[in-house]
Parts: structure tokens; sequence; C-alpha cells
């Protein structure tokens, strides 16, 4: 079995991998509470594959109120090394059309109500987010996406926004003015928390309409969005089973993600309380062991 262990996030649309029939379901629970929900584990071809439903197998959950640390510590817990997540993203580039997929290699973070770190007690850590993507993984979808003859583009900028609500006509323009290429509302802060995890991560964007930046796309017709949502859906599926089977075979063992938390963390974690300790046990787990 790899050591090296995938865990997918299944935004809007993504919700099981039917597919795989030997699949078991891990009902696990976290010190931030439980996750979306069950975590599915696939063993295929010798890989440890884990699939977590973002907003809930009946999608439920809505943007602001998924908990994102409990679905990063579970999936750390079960030792996953590497996330590839999938999300609908709406465009604020011409050249992004409905129908494609983007893979991002930055964010801009414009939510405000979530918890966005797992240090929030006795630790401070200031993790690097310059490069807020794995290039490694980045390869793999592109990759994948290519295998398939799937249109995408390979960089660009992701805004996550609070939500539930779209966007009004200003903010559109004011986010596409600063560069964002794509919009969504759930990669933000779960690339932040998979980073303090030592997690490496990627995101593809499945792009479902453009967003209100230009006048004759204010008006958004939501069935239009659902049609082309479920069309990206059974792309993505696919994309999940190139990415299965390729996915070990572009590993960047030297990436600094996996050991970012040496050069991240401020305080002495001896003079944290035991509780704090007993929360962050998974988090730290490499971090503690080499610091032994």
């Amino acid at each position: 079995m790899s050591r090296y262990k995938l865990g997918i996030i299944g935004g809007s649309g993504l919700y099981n991998l039917e597919k795989y029939t030997n699949a078991k379901s891990i009902d696990i629970s976290t010190s931030w509470g439980k996750p979306s929900g069950q975590v599915i584990q696939i063993e295929h071809d010798g890989k440890e594959i884990f699939f977590l439903p973002r907003h809930g197998k009946n999608h439920n959950i809505q943007p602001s109120s998924i908990n994102y640390r409990a679905n990063i510590d579970a999936l750390k817990q079960l030792g996953v090394t590497d996330i590839i997540s999938f999300s609908a993203v709406g465009s604020l580039n011409d050249d992004i059309k409905p129908g494609m997929f983007i893979v991002p290699d930055q964010f801009i973070d414009r939510t405000y109500k979530r918890e966005n770190t797992f240090f929030d007690d006795d630790i401070v850590c200031h993790v690097s987010m310059s490069k807020p993507t794995s290039h490694s993984l980045m390869e793999t979808c592109v990759k994948a996406l290519k295998i398939l003859s799937v249109k995408y583009q390979f960089k660009g900028t992701y805004v996550a926004i609070e939500g539930p609500h779209f966007s009004t006509h200003a903010e559109s323009k004011i986010y596409k003015s600063g560069g964002a290429d794509v919009i969504g509302m759930t990669n933000m802060p779960e690339a932040k928390l998979a980073r303090e995890a030592e997690i490496r991560y990627a995101t593809i964007g499945m792009v479902t309409d453009f967003d209100c930046y230009k006048i004759k796309h204010l008006d958004v017709n939501i069935n239009n969005i659902i049609l082309t949502l479920k069309k990206n859906t059974e792309v993505a599926k696919k994309v999940i089973d190139v990415i299965i089977k390729i996915f070990n075979l572009n590993i960047d063992s030297s990436d600094p993600i996996q050991t970012c938390l040496d050069s991240a963390i401020v305080s002495n974690i001896t003079t944290a309380n035991i509780e704090t300790m007993n929360k962050l046990s998974h988090i730290l787990r490499r971090y503690k062991n080499d610091k032994k």
C-alpha cells in the first residue's frame, strides 16, 4: 500500500463515488466536531483513497456552515497526505466559459464568518500561503483533464466569498478588476487549514456560469446553472477515475508543504496546556515527533 494517501473533497453535485463497490464508510469524530459526513474509504490498485462530500451527501450544509476544521482534521487522522477538491465556480474571465474546468494556483479570501485556523489558543502559527497549492498535484489534475480532452485553464485566481448569496454587479466588477478569474464559496479556509495540517492541496473548479460582471450576465438562471452543474459532475467523476490511477506517479517527495510547521510555529509548544495539545494531536503529529 502506498504511503501517499489521496483525499478527494466533493463539491456541489459530487456527493459519492458509486462506481467503487468496495467502498466502506467511516464514521469519524474530531476535536472540532463532526465532519460534513462519513468519509468513504476506497482501496484500489494498491492505493487508499478517501472521499468526503463537502456539503453532506444530501447537500444540506451551506458554505458558511461547513465545519472546515473537522473535515481537514478527519482526513489528517486517516493519514491523508494530499487533497484534491472539486468546486462549482462562476467565471470572471471571458475566456473561461461554462462547462470548462480550471486548476487555480492562487486564492483571494473574502470570507469572514468562518473559523480559519487550528491554532486559535495557546500556540501561534503563521504558515506561508504565498503558494497555496501544490504544483505536483496541479500537474496531476491537468494530466487527467488532458487524458479526457476536457477544456480547462491551468492556473488562475479563485476569489472565495462568504455566500450563500451570489455577488452584486458592483462586487463582481471589483473581483474581476482585482485579478480574480473565478468565484466560489468553499475553497477558503479549506486551503489554509490543509496547509496548517501539512497536507498538499489542489483544487479543480467546475465552471457553471459567468458571474454578473457584465450587464448581459445580470440575470442568473438557476436552471441553466444546475444543468451545467450536472454535466460537469459527470465529467468530474471520470476525472477522478483517472486521478486515482495516476495520482502516485507525480508525487514531489521534497515538497516543503509537508514540513511547513517547522518554520511557522512561533510558540514553544511545551508551554501549551494539555487541552490544546490534545486538540492538535493529529495536526501536530509529525511536528511533535520531529521535535523529540
